[in-house]
């Protein structure tokens, strides 16, 4: 019997982190995200999910429109359609109706495009009933049941299909207050856990929230980034941290989970937005100051949406800044920091190794897939 495939897209999922409103949960974050011009990604992460499947031989399942029929269509499959949203745009019962519709029509695997949240609906209606597998389409990604990339997760549905032995494993499914989150402060809540194939190649950790005392690491990394800085240059300063123990050092305000412009020790804008960004930096030498996410290794595409593949592209990789302490480095155990930009080319020009400053003009090389 062929393998069957079920496919959910989530198409409001990621909405707000290109116009820095750290999350698409609520109809009212939406409205408000699409108002600030902010575009659907969801799809297009989906279809580079779908590529890796050309050519083998599965049944596809999933439901009517943005929900994955039309990508699967542009993608060159026929899919079964077994159900449509009740409304535009979509919802979170949308989600968890589909979820068990292909559940119960025999789905080996649900493929599901979406961020935390979509994750935890799913979770809602399936447990660890049926195995899945998420697509990172969202601004917010804690949990563990996501691929590390789309490309990653349509590899890991290539083995299923292939019939490759690949362990089933429970991970788990965590979720933010969004609120709290776009007033500074992470609580992160465990929602249960998916069943998922565990091919740690491809699949996320979770996001290690651990803290640790590390107030002169972090002191040394600051002096040695404001030794660095020069005049007329435009730093971009990502989210986490490390990078707000730098702007603490320099007596700067800073969005902790946001993204900061500052010029000559001057803050420029404050939680910009992608196309402010762009429009701030253009002409400008810039730098992007950036942290990897602790325990994931995520440099790029988790939580900082705002970093666009097209100010990525413009400014190049000699542009990143990136700093960690050896603490989080070696949490990653060997595990190289990852890059998921949205852009195939984009995320192949950064990748290589890089240097990371981890102190006072003491940097290492370390490696970027």
């Amino acid at each position: 019997m062929s393998f069957t495939l079920g496919l959910i897209i989530n198409p409001l999922a990621g909405l707000g982190g290109s116009v820095a409103l750290k999350g698409s949960d609520g109809a009212e974050t939406v409205a408000q995200a699409l108002s600030l011009g902010a575009e659907p990604r969801a799809e297009q992460r989906a279809m580079n999910a779908l590529v890796p499947l050309k050519g083998l031989e599965f049944r596809l399942l999933t439901w009517g429109g943005a929900m994955g029929e039309r990508v699967a269509r542009e993608a060159g499959f026929e899919p079964v359609v077994i159900g449509t949203p009740a409304q535009e745009p979509t919802s979170a019962e949308d989600t968890e109706h589909a979820a068990r519709s292909l559940a119960d029509a025999g789905a080996d695997l649900i493929l599901f495009a979406g961020g935390d949240g979509t994750a935890r609906d799913i979770c809602t209606v399936l447990g660890a009933e049926c195995p899945v597998l998420g697509i990172p389409a969202g601004v917010k990604i804690h949990s563990g049941v996501y691929a590390i990339t789309p490309s990653a997760a349509g590899e890991i549905v290539a083995m299923l299909i292939r019939g490759e032995l690949v362990t089933l494993a429970n991970a788990e499914v965590r979720d933010i207050d969004e609120e709290a989150f776009r007033a500074g402060q992470v609580r992160a809540r465990y929602y249960g856990e998916l069943l998922v194939p565990s091919e740690h190649r491809y699949l996320q950790h979770v996001k290690n929230g651990a803290r640790e005392d590390e107030a002169l690491v972090l002191d040394d990394i600051a002096a040695d980034f404001e030794e660095s800085m020069e005049s007329g240059v435009r730093y971009i300063m990502g989210s986490g941290s490390t990078v707000a123990a730098i702007m603490a050092h320099l007596g700067l305000p800073n969005t902790l989970l946001g993204v900061d412009l500052i010029e000559d020790g001057q803050l420029i804008a404050a939680d910009c937005t992608a196309q402010q960004l762009l429009a701030l930096t253009d002409g400008y030498p810039v730098r992007i100051v950036i942290t990897p996410i602790g325990g994931q290794g995520h440099l790029i595409g988790r939580g900082n949406q705002q970093l666009s593949a097209e100010l990525l592209a413009r400014c190049g990789r000699h542009s990143l800044y990136v700093v960690a302490t050896k603490t989080k480095l070696k949490a990653l155990q060997g595990r190289p920091l990852l890059v998921d930009s949205g852009d195939r080319d984009t995320d192949h020009d950064l990748a290589g190794l890089i240097p990371v400053h981890t102190g006072y003009r003491d940097h290492v090389l370390y490696r970027v897939e």
